[in-house]
């Protein structure tokens, strides 16, 4: 027949509530020893952060380098 073409089966999204995500507080205690940890410097510990300086070169994350 005309007209008739393949479905999709898939379920589609549900219509129920969405979770909130939990606000994080990035000067506790813990996220400071975490930061301790992996930052070198602190331009490095802002920018793990958020707060990039202008003409700074987007990270890649999850790309290996080899």
């Amino acid at each position: 027949m005309p007209g008739k073409g393949k479905r999709a089966k898939g379920r589609g999204k549900p219509l129920g509530k969405k979770q909130k995500k939990p606000e994080v507080d990035i000067l506790s205690p813990t996220a400071m020893r975490n930061l301790y940890y992996i930052a070198h410097n602190v331009a490095d510990c802002l920018n793990m952060r958020g707060f990039r300086w202008p003409g700074a070169p987007k990270s890649k994350k999850g790309k290996n380098k080899t």
